[in-house]
């Protein structure tokens, strides 16, 4: 890690202890003695106490514009300001797949002697303002960018260059640009965070957009900038999510973009080329699209395991067992993980998610292959890569101290954009309902609140269980629509009778919501699960369901129907899809933003283009 990467993870960790009232909290590794001077934040419900940051004084500084005159940067070189919050191994690679080299920023001196700056700002507002005010970043960066000169911010990159952000604030941004960065309002019904591919409106000229040409492009985020007289002048384009926010301003040779060019497919690595080399003209134009709204997104998984030789291989379950039923009794191969993820990203999946379904057994930290995997992986697929499997604080054999945070950044350094926490989420949300209290402390709430919601995903595991009275449970239950033909392989099985059921989550070791790779489960209702995680910082939800894994009879429409009403994060729909029919229905008949799917792809029974295809004829907007 660089000093400036250092010190925003030793700023947001300090930040978070304090939040969550943390005395002896874990260090990261190699962490400095950075201390924050900010009393306290939080996000999401929690109270928010006074941050003392201190404004920048946009004064030019002579002394800077005359550091700024010798640079002499090489026309390959890309200088990139990365702080260290989040995944930006993804933008190295997009940077690098286009034939440019990248010069790290270590120092203000850099950013002045930059010929091109990239900012991808990752995170939380808060810690990243901090880090740029403590290390002399933030008036340097105001210098450039006051000289017009070549400067692309992306995310938290744009959101930083306004006068302040209500993100566990208010906190004081950069002033360059008139406005306040505030939350969507989830009250007119749009699910918050805003995940997915998304139109764009282009409202004046704008180079690196040229492009585009009606194509969705990939938003991940909370908060956003809106459109108003006082900025009119900056603004080149927005988005409509609710409202219409701000995508992209350009003034001269800066840029900034509320979208993920790094994760936005052929579209983004054009946005990244004009920005790199504006003279330069595209061999193969992106084709035009016919976006107009959010996207439905088809997701591919890869459920990653080593086999009995030790190799990790890409795996199916029937019902969670992953094992052919021969003599040899082998782990079912159905290919290696980074091909297959390369494949998908060709064949238009809109995201792919890597579940390392025995990570729980071996610490994550020491789980080499898989790490390898997404850095691989990431060289090449240029859509947001989720992956999942044992994320939570440890202990190692030697008594060092590992927290959920140190294994979720690994997972994001390596190429990660997203997280997927199964059981300690589990764990987290029956302590919270038992308590009524927001610990602070658990993987869920520890990383969401450094990374921001988006980046974490829940993965919730039920299983069916009929009832003849609702009040036979204390959870929450619904009315069947669809009895099911799925084969159940514990003993409470339908009987005629049953018109109610609900979707438990329970011990034993082939029923329930299941934690630990699906061998056990605990006494709480998906539903209950559901509402409990989005209230400690879930920014998404993976919905599955053991009844239907690997059966191809359809997703369990009365289970994703129940969750997605219920929440108003984004919900992916899981487990079950054997035709392109599935996924029509499953977005028809309920509020899933997303539905993904496994053995249907490996076996190139159903291609993804054949799916996009169908939803498309049935009037669902998809990517092409």
């Amino acid at each position: 890690m660089t000093a400036v990467q250092t010190s925003v993870a030793r700023a947001a960790a300090n930040q978070m202890e304090a939040a969550a009232g943390i005395t002896s909290a874990p260090q990261f590794p190699k962490a400095s003695s950075y201390s924050s001077s900010s009393s306290a934040y939080s996000g999401g419900s929690h109270s928010v106490q006074s941050l003392q940051f201190n404004p920048l004084k946009f004064k030019h500084s002579r002394t800077l514009a005359i550091r700024a005159s010798v640079s002499a940067a090489d026309d390959s070189v890309v200088t990139l300001l990365d702080y260290g919050a989040g995944n930006v191994r993804s933008l190295r690679n997009a940077i690098r797949f286009l034939g440019f080299n990248i010069k790290d920023v270590q120092t203000p001196e850099d950013i002045l002697n930059a010929k091109r700056l990239i900012f991808p700002g990752v995170g939380a507002f808060a810690p990243a303002m901090d880090v740029l005010n403590k290390t002399g970043m933030g008036e340097a960066l105001c210098s450039y960018i006051e000289q017009d000169r070549p400067f692309l911010g992306i995310c938290l990159g744009l959101q930083l260059l306004f006068e302040s952000s209500e993100e566990n604030g208010p906190v004081k941004g950069l002033g360059l640009i008139p406005g306040v960065v505030g939350r969507f309002d989830s009250s007119n019904g749009i699910r918050v965070p805003h995940i997915g591919w998304n139109a764009i409106h282009i409202t004046r000229e704008s180079q690196i957009l040229d492009d585009i040409g009606s194509r969705h492009v990939y938003f991940v985020h909370s908060y956003r900038a809106m459109p108003s007289d006082d900025n009119t002048e900056w603004v080149s384009s927005t988005c409509n999510y609710g409202d219409n926010f701000i995508a992209s301003i350009r003034r001269g040779n800066v840029h900034a973009v509320q979208f993920h060019p790094e994760k936005s497919g052929d579209v983004g690595l054009s946005v990244l080329r004009r920005f790199l080399n504006p003279k330069s003209e595209m061999t193969k134009k992106p084709a035009q699209g016919k976006a107009s709204k959010l996207a439905k997104r088809v997701i591919a998984c890869l459920d990653v395991r080593t086999n009995d030789k030790g190799d990790l291989v890409v795996t199916k379950g029937d019902q969670y067992d992953v094992r052919e039923h021969t003599k040899e009794n082998e782990v079912r191969n159905l290919g290696k993980p980074v091909d297959l993820a390369g494949q998908y990203y060709k064949d238009g999946a809109d995201e792919v998610s890597f579940l390392n379904i025995t990570g729980f057994r071996d610490f994550p930290l020491g789980d080499l292959p898989m790490l390898q995997v997404l850095r691989h992986a990431s060289e090449n697929v240029f859509v947001p890569l989720t992956v999942g499997g044992g994320i939570r604080d440890f202990t190692d054999a030697n008594g060092r101290y590992y927290s959920s945070l140190e294994v979720a950044a690994e997972y994001f350094r390596s190429g990660a954009d997203k997280i997927s926490i199964g059981s300690d989420a589990v764990y987290a949300a029956e302590e919270y309902l038992k308590t009524k209290v927001k610990s602070g402390k658990s993987s869920l709430e520890q990383i969401s609140r450094v990374y921001g919601n988006q980046a974490v995903v829940v993965s919730i595991d039920p299983r069916r269980v009929y009832l003849k009275d609702p009040k036979d449970v204390e959870f929450k239950s619904t009315r069947v629509t669809n009895p099911g033909n799925w084969t159940s392989k514990d003993d409470n099985k339908r009987d005629n009778v049953a018109l109610t059921l609900f979707f438990q989550v329970q011990m034993g070791s082939n029923i329930g919501n299941a934690v630990n790779g699906g061998r056990e489960g605990r006494p709480i209702g998906a539903y209950e699960l559901a509402k409990a995680v989005e209230e400690l910082g879930a920014g998404e939800i993976l919905l599955n369901c053991i009844d239907c894994d690997g059966q191809g009879k359809g997703f369990d429409i009365d289970l994703i129907k129940l969750i997605s009403d219920a929440v108003s994060i984004p919900v992916i729909a899981s487990s079950g899809a054997g035709a392109v029919e599935h996924f029509s229905e499953v977005f028809s008949k309920t509020n899933a933003s997303a539905a993904l799917a496994a053995g249907i792809f490996h076996r190139k029974e159903v291609p993804i283009q054949s799916v996009k295809e169908h939803l498309l004829q049935e009037g669902i907007e998809v990517r092409m």
